[in-house]
């Protein structure tokens, strides 16, 4: 895991992108773990398949904020 000061900050509009298609496809878990890995993976970060699967579950039960994503974000990616 990297630390905070090397994750970039994503743009509130790749967030919200990110959050609609999370929370509108009908995805399982699995599914949304692989939409997250990818999103990362899109932006240069590599991410352990636990991990984000831990973090779509956090996302999935909390009302999560823009700053809560970026946070679940930067907990879950690594600089590959």
């Amino acid at each position: 895991m990297a630390s905070d000061s090397r994750i970039e900050k994503f743009p509130v509009t790749e967030l919200a992108g990110l959050r609609t298609e999370l929370l509108q496809s009908g995805m399982d878990s699995w599914q949304a773990a692989e939409l997250l890995k990818t999103f990362l993976m899109g932006h240069g970060y590599g991410a352990d398949p636990a991990m984000v699967r831990e973090a779509v579950l956090r996302l999935e039960t909390i009302s999560c904020s823009f700053e809560c994503m970026q946070n679940e974000l930067e907990r879950v990616a690594w600089i590959v």
